[in-house]
């Protein structure tokens, strides 16, 4: 099977509350044929040399995810492309190594990597609770979050095969 040029790569993990948000967001988008046709969906509860597999061969990915800047509110969307913030601590532990280093270290070992790594995360409430419930501000998030996803796969979709949303 061959990857598509496009990923959309949910962070996370499904039993810590607000770090739900990404296997929130691989769900919901796993019933939209349209966007799955022009992008790879998938959830992924890893990080740091994890990623340069995932990465390997893509174009372009869109990393879903929760942070904590302790300047927005709660519920807060964020869109940045990768290297501007380190989100979340998926995304580097001390252990492991951080978003950019491993996209770096994935060049210097000649892989293909992504040439556009692109963010869109949530301020986290509750990184620490055992639930499967997201709180009420990130939940009422995935609307936005999942439009800002549309639009990014409709700016980025291979020409001979626009996303029929792109407007």
């Amino acid at each position: 099977m061959t990857n598509k040029p496009l990923l959309i790569l949910c962070l996370g993990n499904e039993i810590v509350s607000d770090d739900a948000f990404g296997p929130a967001v691989s769900r919901a988008l796993r019933d939209e044929p349209d966007l799955n046709r022009h992008a790879d969906i998938l959830f992924a509860p890893v990080a740091g040399f994890h990623l340069l597999d995932l990465f390997q061969g893509r174009d372009k990915i869109l990393i879903v995810d929760t942070i904590v800047t302790g300047t927005a509110a709660a519920g807060t969307l964020h869109s940045f492309p990768a290297g501007v913030l380190t989100p979340s601590k998926h995304l580097t532990t001390s252990h492991q190594i951080s978003l950019p280093t491993a996209l770096e270290l994935g060049k210097r070992l000649g892989l293909k990597m992504p040439e556009v790594v692109d963010v869109v995360a949530v301020e986290a409430q509750d990184l620490e609770t055992l639930s499967e419930e997201l709180t009420q501000p990130v939940r009422d998030a995935l609307d936005g979050a999942l439009a800002r996803i549309r639009a990014w796969v409709a700016e980025n979709a291979v020409e001979d095969v626009q996303y029929a949303g792109k407007q």
